[in-house]
This record gives C-alpha cells, sequence and structure tokens, in this order.
C-alpha cells in the first residue's frame, strides 16, 4: 500500500488531480451492485482484519497496567487512556483532548484500537513507529510531560513494577523495556470480527441490504480510493477541503507534539486518512472534532471530499455501512455508550 513519505513538497494543486484521477477510476454507478462489489475485491481494495500475532501475555499484562497508569505524566494526573478510553472506542468524547496544564490539543484524539495496522501514525503521518510516538507522547510538555530520570525512578520505587520488569525482560525498568511494553499491549488492541469482516470474508449474510446498498455507495463514489486496506483507511495522505474547505473549528495554538500545525496553509490542510474502523463509536470526528455525528460527518465528506450534496437516503445508507465496521474487543463488541467506568 503506497503512502507519500513527505508532504512537505505537496500542494493543493499537485495532490488534488491525483486524487481526484484514482477517485474516478472507481466503478460508476451505472455497474450493477454484484459487478461493483466484485470489482472492489477484485483490486483488493479492502481487506478483513487479519488474525492477531501470538503476543507475549506478560509484557500485554505490564503494558496495559502502564498504559492506564498516571505515574506516566509528569503530574500524575494523565494516562495514555486518559485520551484513549478503551470504553469509548478507543478515544475520548471531546473535539480535542486535554493534556497537560490544562493544554488543549492541536487535535481530536485518533483511536488507538487497531492502531499496530497503521504504517502511517497522527493526524499528519509523520510518525512510523510506534515506539517513536509512544516516547514523543511521554515527552512532550502538551502532552504527558514525562521525561525518563523522572519516569524510571517512579516505576523502580514501586516494588511491583521492579518485580514485573525484572520478571520479564530481566532488569530494572529502561526507556527500552518501557517503551517495549506499552506497544506490546497496544498491538493487542484489535477489535476482530466485524459484520463487514465477515462479509469478506466470505458470509453474504452478515451485511443487511442496506449495508450492502451503504457498501455499493461506498465503492461508486470513490471513498474506497482513500479508505482502504485492512484498516479501511490510516496508510496516505489526502487534502481535506478537495472541493472547499469544510466548515471547522480554528485550531489552537500546537504544542510540540504537533508543531507540524506552522506550516503553509497547502501543507496545513493535508492529514492522514483515518482508519473506519469502528467509526460508529469514536464520535467527535475530524482531525477538530467539528463533526458531532456520523451523519453530519458524511455530509461533509459528500460536499468537501466528493464535490455533491448527498441525499438523506444516501447518507443513511452510508451511515449503515460504516456502523457495520464495528467490531469486538474482548469478545464484547464495541459499544457508542459511555459506561461510568469511560467518563
Amino acid at each position: 500500500m503506497q503512502a507519500w513519505p513527505n508532504i512537505k513538497h505537496l500542494s493543493r494543486r499537485t495532490l488534488g488531480p491525483a486524487v481526484l484521477s484514482v477517485a474516478l477510476a472507481w466503478p460508476p454507478a451505472a455497474l450493477s451492485r454484484d459487478v461493483a462489489l466484485q470489482a472492489s475485491n477484485a483490486k483488493s481494495a479492502l481487506s478483513p482484519l487479519p488474525p492477531q500475532g501470538v503476543l507475549p501475555a506478560g509484557k500485554v499484562a505490564l503494558g496495559a497496567r502502564l498504559f492506564h497508569d498516571r505515574q506516566l505524566s509528569g503530574r500524575e494526573k494523565l494516562s495514555c487512556s486518559a485520551c484513549h478510553d478503551l470504553e469509548t472506542g478507543g478515544t475520548v468524547r471531546l473535539p480535542r483532548t486535554i493534556g497537560y496544564d490544562g493544554q488543549i490539543h492541536a487535535f481530536n484524539a485518533p483511536t488507538i484500537f487497531n492502531v499496530g495496522n497503521n504504517y502511517r501514525l497522527g493526524w499528519r503521518g509523520r510518525f512510523t513507529s510506534l515506539v517513536v510516538q509512544n516516547e514523543a507522547v511521554l515527552n512532550d510538555k502538551g502532552l504527558m510531560a514525562a521525561n525518563w530520570p523522572m519516569l524510571l525512578a517512579r516505576l523502580t520505587r514501586d516494588e511491583t513494577y521492579l518485580a514485573a520488569f525484572r520478571e520479564i525482560y530481566g532488569a530494572p525498568p529502561s526507556r527500552d523495556s518501557v517503551l517495549d511494553a506499552l506497544v506490546t499491549f497496544q498491538m493487542s488492541l484489535t477489535t476482530p470480527n466485524a459484520p463487514f469482516d465477515r462479509y469478506l470474508k466470505g458470509d453474504k449474510s452478515a451485511l443487511t441490504p442496506v449495508e450492502k446498498d451503504g457498501f455499493q455507495l461506498f465503492v461508486e463514489y470513490g471513498c474506497v480510493s482513500c479508505h482502504q486496506g485492512v484498516n479501511i483507511g490510516g496508510n496516505m495522505f489526502q487534502i481535506f477541503g478537495v472541493f472547499g474547505s469544510p466548515d471547522a473549528q480554528g485550531l489552537p495554538t500546537p504544542s510540540d507534539f504537533d508543531r507540524q500545525l506552522q506550516k503553509t496553509d497547502d501543507e496545513g490542510s493535508v492529514f492522514r486518512v483515518p482508519s473506519l474502523r469502528n467509526v460508529e463509536v469514536t464520535a467527535p470526528y475530524f482531525h477538530d472534532g467539528s463533526a458531532a455525528t456520523l451523519s453530519d460527518a458524511i455530509a461533509v465528506m459528500g460536499r468537501s471530499q466528493l464535490g455533491r450534496e448527498l441525499s438523506q437516503a444516501d447518507i443513511a445508507n452510508l451511515e449503515a455501512f460504516l456502523k457495520s465496521l464495528t467490531g469486538e474487543y474482548n469478545g464484547k463488541r464495541l459499544s457508542a455508550i459511555v459506561t461510568e467506568t469511560g467518563r
């Protein structure tokens, strides 16, 4: 799957025609549903979520504890799960999350689920390594605001952590072992068994007629030209506003972590295409959290990315299809309902 490695030199003028040519190459509306679906499969544009590889149980458990531990932040008030709550779709119900010292982040928090299937990470896509990204988040003064001497001293003073690291890694906590445990846990956050995955594997009854109609529109309108692959997005760049600037909120001053916003206007509109897996449970939407509901987001995408005003029927069908992308975590279907533990 190809992704542009550097967006520094991309502009609205150079990227737009290329994207449009890809979109126009997909099956036209005149194709029947069966032919359109066969064409999409033939091009291998979409793939079911693969089985999760075997991960060391001890590292997963240790990484889960670290992920939820406020000791990883400078003032011990934030954890990784503060922005990536596993009870609320791997994100939080805020347009932009609030980090260290009350600083508002420049971007909406992407879901952490299935992050191991993304080659490009973050809204700007400048990270290709979960290890590098995790360290950047921990050290950023506007996010976790930690540093390694402080963090390792805390973990070493905790006898339970010290014993766990010695058992698993044969040594006290270190930069490498902390990052390895965190990343191992994050690699375990997969959400298999979505209805659409079952459909791609051959169970044609896994989707309802309305969901199939939505999938047909997803293919015919060219959505699949950007939202493709195992994660149905996540690995390429796109202009947000191909056919005009979408209605979006202004962005605050960025932290060091996302200082990339201080670029040209053209580059400022280019983002990593997000994964659509579990999109039903990750509102609000877009990099700025400006779309409150999934139907709102679909309508905006129609205008800004497809250059068309989608009918209410089309929006409803597309929404039904997108909801078929919701998978299961630990054997339970992800839910849009915010539980008490997820608040």
